[in-house]
């Protein structure tokens, strides 16, 4: 176990306010009372607690060598690491109890920031081989424990099925990115996903029931050349991803979008038949992401955000009254991303 040093007492966010009230596009017919939580950085993964009482996110902050992980109250206050200051941290959540927030992390392999990507191979994600899964205790003890090492392979974007049976992440610790489950405690690997290509970001649903989840679905041996290319080095083409969903347990998958677009962080609103996630469909140029919201037979396509540049990651809460997510609205500078809250219109 690693204690968490004095890293903790450090805040980065002391000179914001918790919250502040902002207006939503006269389009944004969805969202109503939005409110904005972080301010400053690069802010992003902001995902609900069982409760809809708090939130864990990662952030960029100076004093930190790269992504870090905290968590705050619904209302922006009590702001505070998780993580232990040191490397690349992502894909934080929070246990079904409460007591405990899963991340991945490269601390125990590399405590300085995740090395650049070389975008000379055009728009590619690096998934990162030092990353491991740990668990941060958030009773008090300050201690991070190591869930789930495989050691030179990527393993992340863990999701938590709320009545705690499972956890669902991505690896590719068998030679291709795939969606596995397993306890809680990383033991009992299930895979859940078999064919070539990038499967990730899953999202188990409210009820435990369902996954949905991004795929690169490979259509030619070129597409699978470069795939299989890239992974060698670490990196992935996100291009070209739909959003599928399927059974807890790997059956009756299912393609939900033909968008033909970059689509990732899909979520299964709490009634089961719609799902919001973002893409950079319709876009020209690829690089505005908006939200959208789907209905899991594939119908209905709705728009929801409509600011320039990025509006990613969201997550209803349990009772589907409350959004969060990620956006560059408002910024301070160009390009920073910070996390909303929002009440969900239906």
């Amino acid at each position: 176990m690693i204690a968490v040093a004095l890293l903790l007492t450090q805040n980065p966010f002391a000179a914001w306010p918790d919250s502040r009230p902002i207006p939503s596009h006269p389009k944004e017919s969805r969202l109503r009372n939005i409110r904005q939580l972080t301010f400053g950085g690069q802010n992003a993964e902001a995902y609900w607690n069982k409760e809809g009482t708090k939130i864990v996110f990662q952030s960029r902050q100076p004093g930190f060598p790269d992504e870090q992980i905290f968590v705050m109250n619904a209302d922006g206050s009590g702001r505070r690491l998780v993580s232990t200051g040191k490397g690349r941290c992502t894909c934080g959540y929070f246990s079904p109890d409460g007591k405990s927030v899963y991340f991945s992390s490269t601390h125990a392999t590399n405590e300085g920031p995740q090395a650049p990507v070389d975008m000379s191979k055009g728009y590619v994600w690096m998934v990162n081989p030092e990353f491991g899964l740990y668990r941060a205790s958030l009773t008090g003890s300050s201690e991070i424990e190591p869930v789930l090492i495989k050691p030179g392979s990527y393993v992340a974007e863990t999701t938590i099925d709320p009545n705690g049976r499972f956890m669902t992440f991505t690896s590719d610790f068998e030679g291709d990115l795939e969606i596995y489950r397993s306890d809680l405690n990383g033991k009992n690997i299930r895979r859940l996903t078999n064919d070539p290509g990038y499967d990730g970001g899953p999202f188990v649903s409210w009820d435990g029931k369902k996954i949905v989840y991004r795929r690169d679905k490979i259509d030619s041996q070129a597409e699978l050349d470069d795939y299989k290319a890239l992974l060698k080095q670490h990196l992935v083409r996100p291009s070209k991803l739909e959003i599928w969903i399927m059974d807890s347990d790997g059956r009756n998958k299912r393609q939900v979008t033909s968008l033909g677009a970059a689509s990732f962080a899909p979520f299964l609103h709490p009634n089961g038949k719609r799902i919001i996630f973002g893409s950079n469909f319709g876009n020209k140029s690829g690089r505005e992401f908006e939200l959208w919201t789907i209905g899991t037979d594939g119908r209905g396509l709705e728009r929801v955000t409509y600011e320039a540049d990025f509006d990613g990651f969201p997550m209803w809460t349990r009772d589907g009254r409350r959004l969060v997510f990620a956006s560059n609205r408002y910024g301070y500078t160009r390009g920073e991303t910070n996390i909303f809250v929002a009440d969900w219109a239906e």
